[in-house]
């Protein structure tokens, strides 16, 4: 409050003081006091959340306290943690959930864009909006090809579907998340699978879009069947296919931008809402791209034909 508001707050055995501008003064009076109005109801964020509300509070003078706790209940209608922003472009991000049947989150690590995807699939199970999760990730490591690999076609995809998984044991009991995947409730499947069906009645979302091809991600837009919602997250910078260029969700940015009932909501560093690290080094990365682009190639790779026109001892030009 005090960085972003302009004032200084002081902690007295009597009192807060407050001292700045007036209209910083009286943001702040209205936070202590609809904080003190959620305690008296019950309703007590933990730190990481309180930190979020108040960002926003103090970016946003027609936002409160007590709007974003309301917000925050009505979403989080039967999971065991409130689903509230931690930044503006969250806020954008969950508002577009709600109004649109198809969103996509683009955005860096740790931004938010999977857990809170996952967060209002499960309110929406909850409140009877639909009748299923299905979760869906791109097993790019091994190339889609699954059968080789030991074990059931859930111990399959497991592991590519961890950070899924950990979102839902975050809003949900254990036991209840087991029994949903055993009645079908909640799904999970590699994205070849998707191929052919009509989900109807589902809130699906795809994680790690970035690493699918244009043909798979046309396939997958295309299941989504009535009353149904997609979310579709990712990250440009983070594709691990053979050739980027030909990944199916910066295809989809460029060609699906502007059509009517799909939304696209970028998020930035400063949305990062895991530990603080996390923001500096993402930071640092970015930073560092520029210096790395003009880095000359290390000894041993590309072409050796590249590095002084003649060959290594022991190398063979092919």
């Amino acid at each position: 409050m005090e960085d972003k508001l302009g004032v200084r707050i002081d902690l007295r055995s009597d009192a807060v003081h407050v001292e700045g501008p007036e209209e910083g003064v009286e943001t702040v009076r209205r936070i202590f006091e609809d904080f003190e109005a959620l305690r008296k109801m019950g309703i007590n964020p933990h730190n990481g959340e309180l930190n979020g509300m108040l960002h926003l509070v103090v970016a946003d003078a027609g936002m409160t306290l007590r709007k974003l706790a309301e917000s925050g209940k009505q979403r989080s209608h039967g999971t065991k943690r409130m689903v509230q922003p931690r930044s503006v472009n969250q806020r954008v991000y969950l508002e577009a959930i709600e109004e649109h049947d198809m969103t996509f989150g683009v955005g860096p690590a740790g931004t938010g864009k999977t857990y809170l995807a996952v967060a209002m699939a499960v309110s929406a199970l909850n409140a009877k909006k639909v009748s299923r999760i299905v979760l869906v990730r791109p097993a790019v490591e091994a190339g889609e090809k699954l059968g080789f690999l030991p074990g059931s076609l859930q111990e399959k995809v497991d592991p590519y579907l961890r950070p899924l998984y950990d979102a839902l044991f975050d809003m949900l009991e254990p036991e209840r998340v087991e029994k949903m995947l055993e009645k079908g409730v909640i799904e999970v499947a590699p994205l070849a699978f998707m191929r052919g069906r009509t989900l109807n009645d589902a809130f699906i979302i795809m994680d790690e879009a970035q690493n699918t091809t244009i043909e798979q991600m046309k396939m997958f837009l295309t299941r989504l069947g009535n009353n149904s919602k997609a979310v579709i997250t990712g990250d440009i910078t983070q594709i691990d296919l053979p050739n980027p260029r030909r990944s199916g969700l910066v295809d989809a940015i460029n060609i699906l931008d502007g059509v009517d009932g799909i939304r696209f909501c970028h998020f930035e560093e400063a949305d990062v809402v895991r530990h603080a690290l996390v923001q500096r080094i993402v930071r640092a990365y970015e930073a560092a791209k520029p210096q790395q682009q003009n880095l000359p190639l290390e000894m041993g790779e590309g072409n050796p034909m590249e590095l002084g026109g003649a060959e290594r001892p022991g190398m063979k030009t092919q």
